[in-house]
This record gives structure tokens, C-alpha cells and sequence, in this order.
């Protein structure tokens, strides 16, 4: 039996879930306060932020591993969940709330079947999910043969170890997640001066914002070949600091102000494909080169790759037709995304699928001083 003294901590029920490449506790909106300010204090305590090794909270010492995600039963017509998706800092105090995360958006239906949001079907089971931090909808759907929810599987995604369930997700509406639209600044491709030590004086970009607001770039034309390593890509001072010189002119070409304080846009280096795939990246997140590449940060970059005069076209192989496959490479593997074009408009893309895969790691609270 388990008991339990009296103490100055409060016990805040959640999961720790891992949702693709990302992992980080889930929590019911109810078991959480109303206020914003002390819902924010609520979750960094959790994670244990700011400190950069986040040793007195459930953070992994890193963007991927600082996140949370808060679930409520959806009162909006034809839709069964809502997500509110949280982006924490190992060194910050900041909550983000604007951007979506498609990794940690494989682990929303897991968790609500988990606590009894939804009722389980034989074979499989299917929500309807409305990511709050943007207004985007997607459908999603898990393995529940003989109404048990099923973890394991054959199915395996680059940057999680071993094989797990599949968790098919289908994006049903991403353009302009945080932007006005999908290519913000009204153009296809831009072009960016710059005032840095070492860089060229002007480069080309793509600011395209289809799930993610990112900024591509040809990595030849800062010097580096796009297949470096994530270490040696977060060694690089000169990079990075270019890199941020850019993204700051890039936040307000894209209609979204100073962003010296917000984690997007994401900065993406692109290279031709060097293991069969359609391109090669390099994805920062904005200031941490990452280790595979993000859900809707892939969508984004296979969405440029099928448009006529971006810093993709020439570059990438994405084939041809309405129906594309775009495996798109990181440091770890590749992303492989399923892109369908409009008939009428080939440079409009009307639905974007992919897999992920998810599991429950601990179930149990969350304990937190109670002055918070």
C-alpha cells in the first residue's frame, strides 16, 4: 500500500509520454489552474525550468525533451480533442504558446484514451484534433484491436529507438499556422542582406510557413555542405550567429515582428539528398541544431520542395504528379511525408500525411511546491 504524508508540495495528475521525437508530461486542462500566469508557473516547475539541466523537473535538458501538452474534450462541432501544445526552455522561464508540434501531437489521442476522454474501438480508434496554439485541425488514429490500445508495433521512426504502433496522422489544414499564410512574405523566394563577419552579402531564402513558420536556405551559400554533424553544427559560432542575423530580418519580412525571443521561425540549411531521399537538412530550433527534424518543420520543408522557384527547386528530387512521397533527410534518418496537390493549382497543397509512433512512459502526478 501507498501512503502518503502531509507536505508543502501539491500533486498535479499527468502522463509522461513520448510523442514521436519529442517527449514531456501530459496533463488534463481541469487538473491544471484557470490563470494563465499560474498555469505557465505550474508547467515550468514541472519541467524544472529555467535551469539548463532542468535537475529538479521532469525536462530532459533540451528543446525536444522541455515540452508539455494539455488535453481537454473539444466543444467545437465535428472536433473530439482539443491540444494545447507548450514549448519550454531548459535555460528560460518562457512559455511558448504559439507554435504547434506535430511530434508531441502523436502522443494526444494516446493520452486520452489513457484517461477515458474517448472510448476505445475494436481495431483501431480516430479523433478529431484542434491544436489550440494555431486553430489547425488533423485526424489521427491508433492501433486498438480488441479495444486495447496498442504500443507496440512493427512500425519504426529515425531518431526513436526500436519499433512501436504506427500512429497515422493527416493534416487537414497547416498553411499559414502562425503567418498570414504559406508564403508570408507574399513570394516564393526572397532575398536577405546581410551585415555579418564572414557571410555573404546577401542571401536567398524561403520563408514558407505550412505547420511551421521556417526560413530555408542553401547551405553551400554559407560555406557548409548540409551533411555536417549536429555537433559540429552547434559548435559553429559563425554559423549560428548568421543564422540569427537572418532569422530576425526573416520575423519581420514574414509579418511576425521581433522574434529574437520567440523559438520560431526555424531556420532550415537545405542540400541536395545524399541517401536517396528528396533533400538534405539541418534544422535549427532556432538556436540548437536538431537531431532529426520536427513533424510539421518536415511538412513545411516537403511543401517547398514541390514549389516552382523556391530555394528547393533544382535541388530537391520531388518527382512529379499530384501525389508526392517526400522523404525528407536529417541527421539521424529521414521523414517521409505524403504531400497531394491541388488539380487545378499544383502549387497548392491540400493534404499532407505522415507516421509517427508514441508511448506512455509513466503515469502518476507531477508534485510541485504548493506556494506556485
Amino acid at each position: 500500500m501507498t501512503t502518503h504524508i502531509d507536505s508543502d508540495q501539491r500533486a498535479i495528475p499527468c502522463m509522461l509520454l513520448r510523442g514521436g521525437t519529442s517527449r514531456g508530461p501530459f496533463f488534463l486542462e481541469s487538473d491544471l489552474p484557470a490563470d494563465p500566469a499560474a498555469r505557465d508557473r505550474v508547467l515550468l516547475a514541472a519541467l524544472g525550468s529555467p535551469d539548463p539541466r532542468q535537475i529538479d523537473g521532469l525536462g530532459g535538458a533540451h528543446p525536444l525533451t522541455s515540452k508539455a501538452g494539455i488535453v481537454r474534450p473539444s466543444t467545437t462541432p465535428g472536433v473530439d480533442l482539443d491540444f494545447l501544445f507548450a514549448q519550454l526552455q531548459p535555460a528560460s522561464d518562457q512559455v511558448d504558446l504559439t507554435p504547434n508540434c506535430g511530434n508531441m501531437l502523436a502522443a494526444v489521442l494516446p493520452f486520452a484514451l489513457e484517461r477515458g476522454l474517448l472510448p476505445l474501438q475494436d481495431g483501431s480508434t480516430s479523433a478529431r484534433i484542434l491544436t489550440l496554439n494555431t486553430g489547425m485541425q488533423c485526424e489521427v488514429t491508433v492501433q486498438t484491436p480488441g479495444r486495447r490500445l496498442r504500443y507496440g508495433g512493427e512500425a519504426h521512426i529515425d531518431g526513436v529507438p526500436g519499433t512501436a504502433a504506427p500512429v497515422a496522422i493527416n493534416f487537414l489544414d497547416t498553411a499559414g499556422s502562425v503567418c498570414a499564410g504559406l508564403l508570408p512574405t507574399g513570394r516564393v523566394r526572397d532575398r536577405i542582406a546581410l551585415d555579418v563577419d564572414g557571410a555573404p552579402a546577401a542571401l536567398d531564402v524561403t520563408c514558407i510557413d505550412n505547420g511551421m513558420p521556417m526560413v530555408l536556405l542553401h547551405a553551400a551559400d554559407l560555406g557548409r555542405s548540409g551533411d555536417e554533424s549536429v555537433a559540429a553544427l552547434n559548435a559553429d559560432t559563425q554559423l549560428k550567429a548568421t543564422l540569427e542575423v537572418l532569422r530576425l530580418a526573416a520575423g519581420h519580412l514574414m509579418g511576425l515582428g521581433d522574434v529574437s525571443a520567440k523559438s520560431y521561425p526555424k531556420m532550415c540549411l537545405v542540400a541536395p539528398p545524399r541517401k536517396g531521399g528528396t533533400v538534405a537538412t539541418r534544422c535549427f530550433i532556432p538556436h540548437v541544431c536538431h537531431d532529426a527534424i520536427g513533424v510539421l518543420a518536415a511538412v513545411t520543408v516537403a511543401t517547398a520542395c514541390v514549389l516552382e522557384g523556391a530555394v528547393t527547386d533544382g535541388l530537391a528530387m520531388a518527382g512529379e504528379g499530384l501525389e508526392r512521397r517526400v522523404s525528407v533527410e536529417h541527421p539521424s534518418g529521414e521523414f517521409s511525408v505524403e504531400l497531394a496537390l491541388d488539380s487545378s493549382d499544383p502549387q497548392q497543397v491540400v493534404r499532407a500525411a505522415l507516421l509517427r509512433t508514441a508511448r506512455l512512459i509513466m503515469r502518476g502526478e507531477v508534485l510541485i511546491p504548493a506556494t506556485l
